[in-house]
């Protein structure tokens, strides 16, 4: 299998009109936005939507409007990407609401839900950084914060489950202890054991 293109040949291809280029510079941030987008499912629709919908109808978007993007680095390119996902989760929110013959203009705006999706974005620093630099230089450098999450999702489940309740949902100890049917203690050290063992996954492929 051939090696993915780094982000500025893949780029700098996608422009030259590559579609293949395109395609697979956009499926580099298929996790990264499958992890925002479940953070924000979860707790505004439940089971009623899927986050692999959300993140496809992301993608097709993003490889239809590609030529609308000014933007030149990995930042600028991850920040698009989000203000799309959360068009797409807003249309989501709303049709929902609008079947439950509630009044969405009352309960959420595009606003409100571009800033938890950067708001998310921004917390993935949060995961690893035990001081401010290290939190910087992860938020500062797009490539490496969808590094971290792609070693995210090849978490066990249940770390999984523990981290996006905890730090993406921002739920106390004991509702994601009730959510995951465990105590509170014991979730508290599974959390601490799945930060852990991420912590490890990100060191051993960080150059020193």
């Amino acid at each position: 299998m051939a090696k993915p293109l780094q982000f500025d040949e893949a780029f700098s291809k996608a422009r030259e009109g590559e579609t293949e280029a395109l395609g697979g510079l956009l499926e580099t941030y298929r996790s990264y936005l499958r992890v925002l987008a479940a953070s924000q499912i979860s707790h505004r629709l439940g089971q009623r939507v899927s986050a692999s919908d959300i993140v496809q109808d992301t993608m097709l978007a993003a490889h239809r409007d590609f030529g609308d993007f000014r933007g030149q680095s990995p930042e600028q390119f991850s920040a698009w990407l989000r203000v799309i996902l959360s068009r797409n989760l807003f249309r989501a929110i709303e049709r929902h609401m609008k079947a439950d013959k509630r009044d969405v203009r009352r309960e959420v705006s595009l606003d409100q839900v571009a800033g938890s999706v950067d708001s998310s974005a921004a917390g993935l620093a949060n995961l690893l950084a035990s001081d401010q630099s290290t939190a910087s230089r992860i938020v500062s450098r797009g490539e490496e914060t969808r590094r971290l999450v792609d070693l995210l999702v090849e978490l066990p489940e249940h770390y999984q489950q523990v981290i996006m309740l905890r730090n993406f949902q921002n739920l106390r100890f004991d509702e994601v202890a009730q959510e995951m049917g465990r105590t509170a203690t014991a979730t508290r050290l599974l959390w601490l054991r799945a930060l852990k063992k991420l912590r490890e996954l990100y060191d051993a492929e960080t150059p020193a």
